[in-house]
């Protein structure tokens, strides 16, 4: 079986990707860097999280190989569902969660992860994201591929804020779903070594600030009123205030 771990980019997705991965080693799983290496996916799964991109059927094909013999794993995405992830989930190869976050906190993370990385003569995916209006532009896609993952059957889906703020609640929901046994001192130790402020220099919780609603203090109140216009439907849905 592979476990699908997809986010909004900058939503906490590598926090949840690391979590999942943690909690279903656990219960005998194999790290998808293994699977990578062993099965030469390496331009398939990208990155240290090992990224698939885009859930094409001739990705996922290639990638069903090592569950089909009996494998387990955890793959990260930021892309929308498709007509083949539909089709393994809904045979129970592809076991699927969503992260996501208030997007004006992740538009304004993005840019400014962008420009730090650019400053330090080190660019990323986000360092064309140079002002608001291409950072707006940047993270509509993702608010449109929240839609496209709220319409999935099977999914879990979680908000960045909802794990920060109830994280034992959250945690819970993650390991019920992933049919583990909460109960299990492993399964604790994980759920211990990911939870928020646990302890200094933790490892894999992929944020630099992640403060909640930080883009009330960085943008201006006419920026405000555009992104109010922008998300404004969307942001009732996801449950944050306007």
């Amino acid at each position: 079986m592979i476990v699908l771990s997809v986010g909004m980019p900058r939503a906490g997705s590598g926090w949840h990707y690391n979590l999942i991965n943690d909690l279903m080693k656990t219960a005998g799983s194999v790290d998808a860097r293994e699977i990578r290496e062993k099965y030469r996916l390496q331009k398939i799964l990208t990155e240290v999280n090992c990224n698939i991109g885009v859930l094409s059927p001739r990705r996922l094909t290639l990638v069903s190989v090592p569950a089909l013999l009996g494998r387990t794993f955890v793959i990260k995405a930021h892309s929308s569902p498709t007509a083949a992830s539909r089709l393994l989930s809904t045979f129970g190869l592809l076991r699927p969660t969503y992260i996501y976050r208030d997007p004006r906190d992740a538009m304004l993370s993005a840019f400014e992860f962008g420009q730090r990385t650019l400053a330090k003569g080190r660019p990323n995916a986000f360092s064309h994201l140079v002002d608001f209006q291409k950072s707006m532009d940047f993270i509509v896609d993702y608010v449109h591929i929240w839609e496209k993952w709220m319409n999935e059957k099977k999914v879990l889906a979680a908000r960045y804020e909802d794990l920060l703020l109830n994280y034992e609640t959250e945690s819970a929901k993650l390991v019920e779903y992933l049919k583990l046994d909460g109960s299990r001192p492993e399964v604790r130790a994980v759920i211990e070594q990911y939870r928020p402020g646990a302890g200094e220099g933790q490892q894999g919780l992929h944020f630099y600030k992640g403060k909640i609603g930080r883009f009330r203090e960085s943008y201006t109140a006419e920026q405000q009123a555009i992104l109010k216009e922008k998300f404004g439907v969307y942001l009732s849905r996801m449950g944050y205030e306007i």
